[in-house]
């Protein structure tokens, strides 16, 4: 077992801002080609790589000159491939590429913002999610984009994840409405198309399959067209897999999980959790307690078995089926950062294509995962993950309780480098899955409607609590940290909870929710309806919960960051809470990063990041 020096030498700041993000993977059905994405620095990148058997290739990179990303909401829906070809978005517009080479082809214009783009069949057409001033569509052009762009359906706030039957006529696609997320509930629809050949498809009828109050997510349709298959959380609020028949009309389910969840909240575009086989069995990721695996159901007999090959893995993600039934994934697990791995038919282990990282630390380096489960202070359970430093400590350690953002989110059981990082510097770590986070059924999750900043709190510090009555942790040496809402419980509980916490770490925290709600992006600016209550009604309980007019109790030293080009939450959130620690004289650290937004791409600001969060801690929590 490495000993605390080896280890803080394997876990450097520099390592963690070396590392790849791997987004999503996808098949080319004509070449045999496997297509994924990858994040370089603050550059998305294209890289393919040819899957044929005889053939021994290296990877290649297709999006030379344009850094891959669409911006519509959070983000996704980045690419497609299809016919040799590849759609992605970069710079506000599609482009096609060949994945023979060559140079890529504007096929929109540069206005608004694209995702999810979707080839047809016979390749001649793209559907796309279009944004351009506040107002969202579902739109069409033509693969060489020799043909202005069209609006196929509009009216809805938002739409995503289009999906073209096999025969070319028809779209399925999801859209739901303010003060909805996509969590609340949504809508599932099917265009049928009619066109005269000469020009763009156009609209014969728009039909409503599904929806309402459900969530749904992901329209597939199976490969003889009979079949389009969903996730949907209507049987007693767990995601699960329904067939809808277009022939007969019949809805079946296809799965039923009670205490497993096959989709997530869709907090971004191109979320993809199921996929269709080439002998017509669908693909799926179960997501049971932050642990993911992969299966197989027979649409027909409801049968369902594990997909071999990709035992060692708890986080899979992005499921593709290529023609010849090989499943690639983007996939990891508490001791192995993010991989595109790619595994055949019966194959008892995935063939490992691309690395996130140099993957030197050996796995005995990395702290085990472990689901846990505690009380709150009301005594309802709370779920989350537990990190134990490796290196025995002659007293209880100090302890990071992490919380996630959303807060519709969910803390699982994958390569999570923050874990490892403070994990390797003597912190046990709990990522906390409060009350109101996704996994966990759609009761859990709703505990928190009108309750954020309350159940958060309230079960992040409890989680504090058990672990020092665990004797897991030194409880005068608790450290609550988080991003984006995971920041606003830092603020919440700095201000609420004085002393409780030794020390907090905030980044591009919330803690203005009455300036949040008129400045924020589209896709969550009616959130805070359902999260604290429609305004004016609840100015009250907006002005209660909103850190900055409590921000004079906040005594116990804190580290601020903040993202400079931040739509989400904007840069003034942080300075009107460091403008009142400077002037009070709290011990703090601020620092704003130009270039950057939600989250930090750049590879030179996650090593300063990683620098001065080591330093902070240091100071103030490990050696206080």
């Amino acid at each position: 077992m490495p000993d605390a020096a080896t280890l803080s030498r394997m876990f450097t700041p520099s390592r963690m801002a070396g590392q790849l993000r791997l987004s999503d993977v996808q098949w080319d059905e004509t070449t045999g080609d496997l297509v994924w994405l990858e994040g370089r620095s603050d550059q998305g990148v294209l890289v393919a790589r040819s899957m044929v058997d005889d053939t021994d290739e290296a990877d290649r990179d297709m999006s030379v000159g344009h850094s891959v990303r669409a911006r519509v909401g959070y983000g996704g829906g980045d690419f497609t491939v299809g016919r040799g070809q590849a759609v992605y978005a970069a710079a506000g517009r599609l482009w096609r590429q060949s994945l023979a080479g060559g140079a890529a082809q504007a096929i929109t214009p540069a206005f608004g913002e694209p995702a999810s783009p979707a080839l047809s069949p016979d390749g001649r057409f793209v559907a796309f999610v279009h944004s351009y001033e506040r107002s969202d569509a579902l739109c069409v052009v033509d693969g060489e984009g020799t043909i202005w762009p069209a609006r196929l359906v509009t009216g809805e706030d938002f739409y995503m994840q289009p999906a073209w039957h096999p025969a070319g006529d028809r779209i399925a696609y999801v859209c739901w409405n303010h003060p909805h997320m996509p969590w609340d509930g949504t809508w599932l629809r099917l265009i049928d198309l009619r066109t005269d050949g000469a020009g763009l498809p156009q609209v014969a009828r728009v039909t409503t399959l599904a929806g309402g109050d459900e969530a749904i997510l992901q329209p597939a349709f199976s490969p003889d067209g009979r079949l389009v298959v969903y996730a949907s959380d209507r049987a007693g609020g767990w995601w699960n897999l329904f067939a809808r028949d277009l022939v007969t009309g019949e809805e079946r389910q296809l799965t039923h999980e009670t205490d497993a969840e096959i989709g997530a909240p869709a907090w971004s575009q191109g979320q993809r959790w199921h996929a269709f086989a080439p002998d017509g069995s669908v693909v799926y990721v179960r997501n049971r307690r932050g642990l993911r695996s992969l299966h197989r159901v027979d649409p027909t007999s409801g049968a369902s078995q594990p997909v071999t090959g990709f035992a060692g893995y708890d986080d899979i993600a992005q499921p593709a089926v290529a023609a010849d039934g090989t499943v690639a994934a983007v996939v990891s697990a508490s001791s192995i950062p993010a991989r595109v791995v790619a595994a055949r038919p019966g194959a008892t282990a995935a063939t490992v294509v691309r690395r996130s990282a140099a993957e030197t630390v050996p796995a005995e380096a990395h702290a085990p995962v472990e689901p846990v489960t505690w009380r709150g202070e009301d005594g309802g359970e709370v779920h989350g993950m537990l990190y134990r430093p490796l290196v025995p400590a002659a007293s209880p350690p100090p302890a990071v309780l992490h919380v996630h953002g959303g807060p519709t989110g969910q803390s699982d059981a994958g390569y999570n480098p923050t874990c490892q990082f403070l994990a390797s510097r003597g912190y046990v770590v709990l990522d906390v899955n409060y009350r109101g986070s996704t996994g966990y059924g759609r009761a859990y999750r709703d505990m928190l409607l009108e309750q954020w900043g309350v159940y958060d709190l309230a079960d992040s510090a409890a989680g504090g609590a058990w672990l020092a009555d665990q004797g897991l942790a030194d409880r005068g040496r608790l450290v609550v940290m988080g991003g984006s809402a995971g920041g606003y419980t830092v603020l919440r509980a700095l201000t609420e909870r004085p002393g409780f916490f030794r020390a907090g770490v905030c980044l591009f925290g919330v803690s203005n929710l009455f300036t949040l709600a008129a400045e924020t992006h589209k896709f969550e600016e009616r959130y805070m309806d359902t999260m604290i209550g429609a305004l004016p009604d609840t100015a009250a309980r907006y002005r209660e919960r909103s850190p900055i007019f409590h921000v004079d109790r906040i005594v116990d030293p804190i580290a601020v960051f903040q993202g400079a080009e931040d739509p989400v939450v904007p840069p003034n959130q942080a300075e009107t809470v460091v403008a009142s620690l400077r002037a009070r004289g709290v011990p703090h650290i601020y620092e704003l990063y130009p270039g950057e937004g939600h989250g930090w791409r750049r590879s030179d600001t996650i090593e300063r990041f990683w620098t001065s969060v080591e330093a902070f801690v240091r100071e103030y929590v490990l050696f206080a």
